[in-house]
């Protein structure tokens, strides 16, 4: 059994970056990381734009101006003003080029095709200069960066339609057990619902890891055997529920050693999570996990985020720590570190009640985990813990 700092190196030091690299287009592109700089294909703004609604001016020393046209955003004809004259014009809209500087609505009276402004103003004032943004053939977003939802609307709006980036894990979730079945199935005795699965395929999918799998085997040696060896060799990360501990119907340890999974570490002194089991086979990473929910889920978080950041090169490589102080009691039993359900807000946290393994009701009110340390048997009022920022 080792400790909770030598798992989390562990999982660090045996994890690679993926660094294969792939084509997406923009729109399905969102939490990649960019595998290449990307070149603006234009200038950003393509033309000197109009950053208000006014009037668009051929600067001279009077303050009064002759009206000769409109331009509306999205219009393509060019008015040519002399000294002067003026244009009514629009936020976004191109500026005509024989106009210097545009002036907002609100510091203009009108009347009829004259128009009077408050004051004089400088040269290309409330103009947006082409290119002011980014320039044709310039860097508009360098290699590694992640891509966000305004990363996306950024590129689309230079009318980038597919990008090059790393490619995200494979990731299989394997389930074991006799007693599970699917939800819609009757509930019979000695029979529970399946949850691990869609509780980590979701977990996945909140941090944009889309190519999941789902398998499961029952409690039998050599079906186990079978399934493990297929998804270990077609898949970058694999993560098993159950079947992991020294139980006569166990299967997973056993058949992890005969595929030839070389073990990093088994068994973490931590609370949940005890049996916990990190491997590798060549460039795969395999996780199993424990089958009580709140166990994996809390393993989960603690480790697999990690080898997750350190696949896709991110950092950091952990989730968020604070120090908070707490609004709670809590007697720890055991000598292990544990990992509690709570509830982080604005500097205090709370620890909740149901801080059982299996449970998951707790969980699902939960936004971060408090790490309490071996040496600590009691929480109390206005204690400073360190806590876990859950992704939301």
């Amino acid at each position: 059994m080792i400790s909770i700092e030598d798992a989390i190196s562990a999982v660090k030091n045996n994890t690679s970056p993926l660094f294969e690299k792939t084509t997406k287009v923009v729109e399905k592109a969102n939490g990649y990381i960019l595998s290449e700089d990307v070149l603006s294909p234009i200038n950003m703004p393509p033309f000197r734009q109009s950053a208000m609604d006014g009037y668009a001016l051929y600067l001279h020393d009077d303050l009064a101006y002759n009206l000769i046209d409109e331009v509306k955003a999205g219009d393509e004809h060019q008015p040519v003003l002399q000294l002067g004259e003026a244009v009514r014009i629009f936020t976004g809209a191109a500026v005509p080029n024989t106009a210097n500087a545009v002036m907002m609505q609100e510091k203009v009276k009108v009347n009829g095709s004259y128009i009077e402004i408050e004051h004089q103003l400088n040269l290309e004032h409330n103009i947006r200069p082409l290119g002011e943004q980014v320039k044709a053939g310039a860097i508009a977003l360098k290699k590694g960066t992640k891509l966000t939802p305004a990363g996306i609307g950024y590129l689309t709006s230079l009318g980038i339609t597919e990008v090059s980036v790393f490619r995200k894990p494979n990731i299989a979730i394997v389930t074991t057990g006799n007693e599970l079945i699917e939800p819609g199935q009757p509930l019979t005795h000695g029979k529970i619902y399946e949850s691990n699965s869609k509780m980590l395929q979701s977990v996945l999918y909140s941090l944009k890891y889309y190519d999941v799998s789902l398998h499961k085997v029952e409690d039998d040696y050599s079906k186990t055997i079978d399934l493990l060896k297929s998804v270990v060799s077609k898949n970058d990360l694999v993560l098993i529920t159950g079947g992991i501990s020294v139980g006569d119907y166990d299967y997973v340890g056993k058949a992890l050693i005969e595929i030839e999974v070389e073990q990093v570490f088994y068994k973490v002194k931590q609370k949940p999570g005890k049996p916990l089991f990190f491997g590798k086979k060549g460039n795969t990473s395999i996780f199993a996990l424990p089958g009580n929910p709140a166990a994996a889920l809390s393993c989960f978080y603690a480790y697999v985020y990690i080898a997750l950041q350190k696949m896709m090169n991110r950092e950091p490589l952990e989730l968020q720590r604070v120090q908070a102080l707490s609004t709670s009691k809590f007697i720890k039993r055991g000598d292990r570190p544990q990992f509690l359900k709570a509830i982080f807000n604005n500097g205090k946290v709370e620890l909740l009640e149901g801080q059982n393994s299996s449970m998951l009701q707790t969980f699902a009110l939960s936004n971060a985990l408090v790490f309490v340390p071996a040496e600590v048997s009691e929480v109390r009022l206005g204690d400073e813990l360190e806590t876990i920022l859950l992704p939301v």
